[in-house]
């Protein structure tokens, strides 16, 4: 059973930092595309910035400069560093991720979601 959670979430300050983690958890043998989604109230939720195996990096515009993803593969862990927080910045914080896993017997590519972690910005 792969799961993926999020811990780091919290409170903080317009013009604060908070870095948020992702932990997948299983028989895991690959991941391929990692990513931060958030969902405000009301709001549909919305890609924050993804990561590939590789590296590579892609940011909403409305994050670019401030918000920073990255990953340990060995660890199978997502991170995203948040600096120069806005209130607009609240909502709740989703860890998603293709993963190929294994039951010893057969292979399987789903996509996973973490139970959310949430983010507060405000004075």
């Amino acid at each position: 059973q792969v799961q993926l959670v999020e811990s780091g979430g919290g409170l903080v300050q317009p013009g604060g930092s908070l870095r948020v983690s992702c932990v997948a958890s299983g028989r895991i043998l690959s991941i391929n595309t990692m990513a931060w989604y958030r969902q405000a109230p009301g709001n549909q939720r919305d890609l924050v910035a993804s990561i590939s195996s590789g590296g590579s990096t892609n940011y909403a515009d409305s994050v670019k400069g401030r918000f920073t993803i990255s990953r340990e593969n060995g660890k199978n862990t997502m991170y995203l560093q948040m600096d120069a927080l806005k209130p607009e910045d609240t909502a709740v914080y989703y860890c998603n991720a293709g993963i190929i896993s294994t039951d010893s017997r057969n292979y399987d590519y789903s996509n996973y979601w973490g139970q959310g972690t949430q983010v507060t910005v405000s004075s």
